[in-house]
C-alpha cells in the first residue's frame, strides 16, 4: 500500500478551514527565488523598467498636485507615507524579542486620498492626462505639467470621463484625483461602501452610481457604461496596467526608508512584508516593486477576511479539483460580508494572480473581530488610527510563528534561523480620512473584543 500524499492531506485542512470561516495559512509552493525579469501577464510582459516609468510620472506632475491640492504643497506634490518602527506594538501581537523587528508602512495616512489607493488611483489618472495633454497640445514633453492647472487645459479635460468601480477606497481616489484635475468623474459603488465614503465624493462634485450588488457587479455596471462611451477611460482593478503599476512605484521608495532606518534585506536578514488584499492589484503592484528592487529575500503575504479570500481561493484553483478556471468565494460556501469594505471582493484579478505566482509567498486569512482588536491596539501602541480593512496584515506574523503551516515554512526557508534578524512589514492601507464617530464605533468594537478575549 502506498502512503497518501501528505499535501493532500494538508490541502483538506485548509479547504475544510477556508469553508468554514476559519483563519487560515497557504504557503506559496511555486514561488521562484529568481524570477525573469520581465513578467508575463494578461499577454503582456512588465519589468522594473515599466515601474521606474511610473515612477517619473509621478515626478513629473509633481508640480500641478502640489497645486491642485493645498494638502501636497509641503512635500512638493510627492504623494508618500512614513515607514514607522513598532515595537511597541511587538508584545500586543504576540511576536516574541527573537522574532525579529516591526514597522509599519504608514499608507493609512497618504494623504489626498487617504488610502493605499492614492498610489495606482492617482497614477493611472495621471497617465489618461499625460496622454490627453501631450495629444491636444496643452504640454510638450519635457515641458511644466502646472499648464494642466489652467481653463484652458481643463474645459480640454473636461470633456472626458474618468469612472471607476468600487467598494470605496479606490473610488476616492480615482474620483477626487480626477475631479481636480477638471474631468467629469464617476464612481460605481458597490451595496457595501461605507455612506461616508459616497458624502465625501458627492462634495468634491463626483457622481456616484450606487448598485445594490457586490464590488463585482459594480466594476461590471461601470464597465459597460464606459464601453458605450468613447470620451470615457474606465479604470479596471481587474485587469489594469496602469494602476498596478502605479502601485510598484512605492517600492523605490520604501528602498530609500529602510536604508536610511539601517534596515538590511539579504540572506541573514530576510523582509517579510503583510499587505490586504481585496481584487489584488494594489498588493500584487507592491510584490513585483518590491521583488524586482529587493530581491529574493522578501517574502509577501496577503491577507484577507475568511469570507472573502479571494486571493487565495483563486490560487488554490489550479491544484485543487473541486475549484476552477476563476472561482468566486460564494463557490466555497462563503458570504463575502466583511467590515472589511476594501476587501470585500467575491473574485480575484486574474491579472494578479498570474503575476503573483511566481512572486507571492502566501495568503493568509483573518476574523473580522480580531481586525478591530488590532485596530486598537495599534491606536494604544503607537497612537495612529487605521480602517478594519487596514488592521488585516497585523495577523501576520503569528500565523508565521504560531501556526503549524507558518512553522513549517519557516523552516523549509531556512528563516526559522534567522528569525531574529527578520524585519515584519505591515503594511497598512486606510484610515486617514475615517469621520470621527466611525472611528470611534470601530474602537468600542475593537475594545469589546479585547474584553471578551481576557
Amino acid at each position: 500500500m502506498t502512503s497518501a500524499d501528505p499535501s493532500t492531506a494538508v490541502n483538506a485542512l485548509l479547504a475544510s478551514r477556508l469553508r468554514n470561516a476559519q483563519p487560515a495559512l497557504w504557503t506559496n509552493p511555486a514561488r521562484q527565488a529568481q524570477p525573469a525579469a520581465a513578467l508575463p501577464a494578461l499577454g503582456r510582459t512588465i519589468s522594473l523598467d515599466d515601474t521606474k516609468a511610473a515612477a517619473a510620472r509621478l515626478v513629473r506632475f509633481a508640480g500641478l498636485l502640489a497645486e491642485v491640492f493645498p494638502e501636497l504643497a509641503a512635500t512638493g506634490g510627492v504623494v508618500e507615507s512614513p515607514l514607522l518602527p513598532a515595537a511597541a506594538l511587538q508584545s500586543a501581537l504576540g511576536m516574541a524579542a527573537n522574532q525579529g523587528r516591526l514597522f509599519i508602512k504608514a499608507d493609512h495616512s497618504l494623504p489626498v486620498a487617504g488610502s493605499i489607493k492614492a498610489r495606482g488611483g492617482m497614477h493611472e489618472v495621471l497617465e489618461f492626462a499625460e496622454r490627453l495633454a501631450l495629444q491636444h497640445g496643452l504640454v510638450e514633453p519635457g515641458g511644466d505639467y502646472r499648464a494642466l492647472a489652467t481653463p484652458q487645459a481643463r474645459e480640454v479635460l473636461g470633456r472626458y470621463q474618468v469612472a471607476v468601480g468600487s467598494t470605496g477606497n479606490l473610488g476616492m481616489s480615482i474620483g477626487v484625483v480626477a475631479s481636480a484635475l477638471g474631468f467629469q468623474a464617476t464612481v460605481h459603488m458597490s451595496a457595501d461602501a461605507k455612506e461616508w465614503k459616497k458624502d465625501r465624493l458627492r462634495q468634491r462634485g463626483v457622481q456616484v452610481v450606487e448598485h445594490a450588488g457586490d464590488y463585482e457587479r459594480a466594476v461590471a455596471a461601470g464597465r459597460a457604461e464606459a464601453a458605450s462611451n468613447p470620451m470615457c477611460h474606465f479604470v479596471d482593478d481587474e485587469q489594469s496596467f496602469s494602476l498596478l503599476l502605479g502601485y510598484s512605484a512605492a517600492a523605490l521608495h520604501l528602498q530609500k526608508q529602510l536604508a536610511e532606518q539601517g534596515v538590511a534585506v539579504d540572506a541573514e536578514h530576510p523582509l517579510i512584508v503583510y499587505l490586504p488584499c481585496g481584487v489584488g492589484g494594489a498588493p500584487a503592484g507592491i510584490t513585483f516593486g518590491l521583488r524586482q528592487v529587493l530581491g529574493p529575500h522578501v517574502h509577501c503575504f496577503f491577507a484577507e477576511p475568511v469570507q472573502s479570500p479571494c486571493f487565495l481561493v483563486q490560487m488554490l484553483a489550479d491544484s485543487m479539483q473541486s475549484v476552477g478556471g476563476h472561482p468566486s468565494v460564494y463557490d466555497w460556501g462563503l458570504t463575502n460580508r466583511t467590515e472589511a469594505d476594501g476587501l470585500a471582493v467575491p473574485r480575484a484579478s486574474l491579472l494578479a494572480a498570474e503575476l503573483m505566482r511566481p512572486l507571492l509567498s502566501g495568503v493568509f486569512t483573518v476574523a473580522d473581530d480580531t481586525l478591530f482588536a488590532h485596530l486598537v491596539q495599534v491606536l494604544d501602541a503607537l497612537g495612529e488610527r487605521i480602517e478594519p480593512s487596514a488592521a488585516a496584515g497585523f495577523s501576520g506574523p503569528a500565523m508565521l510563528t504560531g501556526t503549524t503551516a507558518g512553522q513549517a515554512w519557516l523552516r523549509s526557508t531556512g528563516i526559522d534561523a534567522v528569525l531574529h534578524q527578520a524585519t515584519h512589514l505591515v503594511w497598512t492601507t486606510g484610515g486617514l480620512l475615517v469621520p470621527d464617530a466611525q472611528y470611534q464605533g470601530f474602537v468600542q468594537r475593537g475594545r469589546a473584543v479585547l474584553a471578551a478575549q481576557g
